[in-house]
């Protein structure tokens, strides 16, 4: 019953009151939004977890806004942090008397709520594989395990490839590649060279680089003697790599399956970028933020996308050269998956328009 041991806290809601684990222990902010946690008009009584689905996927059946899960399942900050509990086969139900949803399995009662006993179990501090993630996997396990955002300063001294395999230009799968550096007792890594700059919006300072990943790399021979590089065999090389490109140690992918929660603090964040290069981006594509972990920002927070109203003309008093601001208009959510010190990147989810560079990225109201 490996698999079912962070599910004991939550299931234990369906049958006692536990004061110590609720809301009480979130920042005010979270509190402040509890009362504009509305369900959906046509929620359903129930919903069936099946293999594929995602929590934001089944708490949109149930809410008008996703982000409102934790609140509806009083979840206390570590629980959001640890949401491998819900697994396929299992039944959501809503209690519209409380207000609330609750998990349990086909019990075979008639028209009421399962009832679900449970027992010490021991926590697994590994992720179950089967249990249903936040978001789909897919669309963000490319930025994983890169580290994608680098100080000027990591790729300055880090490894660097020196010579390759009879002077390749580039280096293909099986080729040696010739690196000289503090290797610091790894083996593994990833090749990258520096992409371009990424600016605040608001203060115009580069706040990061992005760096283009470029593939693995694997070492051979460590050499002891300072003239002399080591020597490595590229794994996988997905993109043209050479002389002058930077190597950084193969790190665990980092993320975590975060329940979708509005962030621990007040958060007034801008678009630095569109992953790929471009200048707008629409649903299930990746951006990142000039606002990251130093601001309170964490895995599974959740922001709202406005655009910042328009100065106009009002036209119907004098000669219209009075200016008024028109009011900024939200048009959809950001889920952010992967954060680093002042940068964080983010998957749209549902927008009614494109997300452009500069605009906004708040916490809900």
């Amino acid at each position: 019953m490996k698999n079912f041991s962070t599910a004991a806290l939550f299931l234990a809601f369906t049958s006692i009151a536990l004061p110590a684990i609720t809301y009480a222990e979130t920042p005010p902010k979270a509190v402040a939004s509890k009362a504009k946690c509305a369900f959906l008009a046509n929620a359903p009584d129930q919903h069936v977890v099946v293999r594929g689905d995602t929590l934001w996927d089944i708490s949109g059946k149930f809410l008008q806004r996703p982000w409102c899960w934790p609140q509806v399942w009083d979840m206390n900050r570590e629980q959001i942090r640890n949401p491998h509990w819900i697994y396929p086969g299992q039944i959501i139900y809503f209690d519209r008397v409380a207000g609330k949803l609750r998990l349990g399995k086909g019990s075979g009662d008639r028209g009421g709520m399962p009832t679900v006993r449970l027992s010490p179990q021991v926590r697994s501090s590994e992720a179950p594989t089967n249990a249903i993630a936040t978001i789909p996997l897919s669309a963000i396990e490319h930025f994983l395990t890169k580290p994608l955002i680098v100080a000027e300063d990591e790729l300055k001294t880090a490894p660097r490839i020196v010579a390759t395999q009879e002077g390749h230009v580039f280096l293909a799968n099986g080729d040696k590649a010739y690196v000289r550096g503090d290797l610091k007792g790894r083996s593994e890594f990833e090749a990258f060279r520096p992409g371009k700059p990424l600016k605040d919006p608001a203060t115009k300072e580069i706040i990061g680089h992005e760096a283009v990943y470029l593939g693995t790399l694997k070492l051979k021979r460590l050499s002891n003697i300072d003239t002399e590089p080591h020597t490595f065999i590229v794994m996988n090389a997905k993109e043209e790599m050479g002389v002058h490109d930077r190597l950084i140690a193969i790190e665990p992918a980092p993320f975590m399956n975060y329940v979708p929660h509005p962030p621990e603090q007040q958060v007034d964040a801008q678009i630095v970028s569109v992953y790929g290069g471009v200048s707008q981006a629409g649903q299930n594509q990746i951006v990142s933020i000039n606002r990251g972990s130093k601001d309170g920002v964490d895995i599974g927070s959740v922001l709202e996308l406005q655009r910042l109203g328009k100065m106009v003309a009002d036209r119907t008093e004098g000669n219209g050269r009075g200016l008024i601001k028109l009011p900024d208009e939200t048009y959809g959510n950001l889920l952010i998956f992967r954060v680093f010190s002042n940068i964080s990147y983010g998957l749209v989810m549902q927008v009614t328009d494109t997300v452009q560079i500069a605009d906004v990225a708040k916490s809900p109201e």
